[in-house]
């Protein structure tokens, strides 16, 4: 199969099929403005409006996604408009002076100042009610804002998206740094807030490839620190032939059953240098996380996790398996809702063994994802379809 085949057709189908839903995201929101956060989920097909807690929510995880996905369209102006955005998070916070950025913003245009965070009226207890996840920071969200800007700064050259990656791991490295691993953020309201003392895989790639990134560019030693920190633990985290998740609270490996398919995906691909036997937890993958034509989020398989799978397609196109990667993009047409952004799910819901509340305190497994129109789904499928490696800024070979 040729790689225009497996990217998902050649580039005018690419540019109708996957950018364009992006752009139209941006330019619908932004109304005209040059700075907004675009809302991360649509209402689903069954679905008259969002639940109040969705509906002015922007996260930074998807933000930052698409301003690297619309970067791989060649649509730089859309990028930008979202890249101000998380710029001007960056450096204004309503609350806390330290340079960190918060989990999900008010969606629509950005003005001047602090950006406003997501909230909505309680009519019940007569309050304007607010998400403490939402309001909190978490680390990984932070170095994907790092890495969006990067990718911005590589494709404009303008120096401010430079100094804003800089300012937001330079923030991780002062503030989450536990010397073997970066912990997980803080949690809760304002103006105090819980330290998560947790450190998750996940997030240290994500730290890793923003530092990496950053000591190309900059030379500084911090840099390469902070990436070589995370670098030791990841290789912790591998576990014969997976990864896991990451710590407890209290500093131990989290438990062998506890998966998830993003941390099987994740360190191969955003770690050039990778030792080879990381990458059997591809085939882990398939062996403990695939369900019909794609893959779950976690291990139970309740269902297709539909922004998992475009991971997997990717992953397997940088693994040399294009057909492969192919196969799952063919899937994941059927999850294209009518203003082009894919549903988050096949099914109606799809669990991820996780809790909402992240301070470890939250004993129930109710982090849900929902079969509803997603702007992060969204941009990892067109980065699948179109081949480029958000944590490196390069397309596959």
């Amino acid at each position: 199969m040729s790689s225009s085949a497996a990217a998902g057709g050649g580039p005018e189908l690419r540019q109708t099929r996957y950018c364009a839903p992006l752009a139209d995201a941006v330019t619908s929101q932004a109304a005209g403005a040059n700075a907004v956060f675009v809302r991360s989920y649509e209402h689903g097909e069954n679905e008259s409006s969002l639940p109040a807690g969705l509906a002015s929510t922007a996260f930074v995880y998807d933000n930052a996604l698409a301003v690297i996905a619309l970067v791989a369209c060649g649509n730089v102006p859309s990028a930008t408009i979202i890249g101000n955005a998380l710029s001007l998070a960056a450096r204004n916070d309503r609350s806390f002076p330290d340079g960190r950025i918060r989990n999900a913003y008010r969606a629509g245009p950005a003005g001047e100042g602090a950006p406003a965070l997501p909230g909505w009226w309680d009519d019940k207890q007569k309050i304007w009610a607010e998400d403490p996840a939402q309001d909190g920071t978490s680390t990984g969200n932070v170095a994907w804002a790092a890495l969006a800007l990067l990718t911005l700064h590589q494709a404009t050259k303008q120096e401010s998206f430079l100094a804003d990656a800089e300012h937001l791991i330079d923030w991780v490295i002062a503030n989450v740094s536990s010397g073997s691993g970066f912990r997980g953020g803080f949690h809760g309201y304002d103006p105090q807030q819980v330290p998560l003392t947790w450190i998750s895989t996940e997030h240290n790639v994500d730290v890793y490839a923003a530092a990496t990134w950053l000591f190309r560019l900059t030379g500084e030693q911090k840099y390469a620190d902070a990436a070589s920190q995370a670098r030791r633990f990841l290789d912790r985290a591998f576990d014969a032939d997976h990864f896991l998740l990451g710590t407890k609270p209290d500093g131990s490996l989290a438990d062998s059953g506890m998966l998830a398919l993003d941390v099987q995906l994740w360190p191969w691909m955003a770690v050039l240098d990778a030792p080879a036997r990381w990458r059997s937890a591809l085939n882990f993958a398939a062996t403990h996380l695939a369900v019909k034509d794609g893959f779950d989020f976690n291990g139970d398989r309740d269902g297709l996790w539909v922004e998992g799978t475009a991971q997997a397609s990717l992953a397997y196109r940088i693994a040399g398996d294009p057909h492969r990667s192919a196969q799952l993009l063919t899937t994941l047409e059927a999850e294209r809702t009518p203003s082009g952004l894919l549903n988050a799910t096949r099914e109606a819901r799809v669990s991820t063994g996780l809790s909402i509340d992240p301070t470890g305190t939250g004993k129930e497994a109710d982090f849900f994802y929902f079969r509803r129109p997603h702007l992060g789904a969204t941009a990892w499928v067109t980065l699948a379809a179109l081949g480029w490696n958000p944590f490196t800024g390069r397309k596959v070979n």
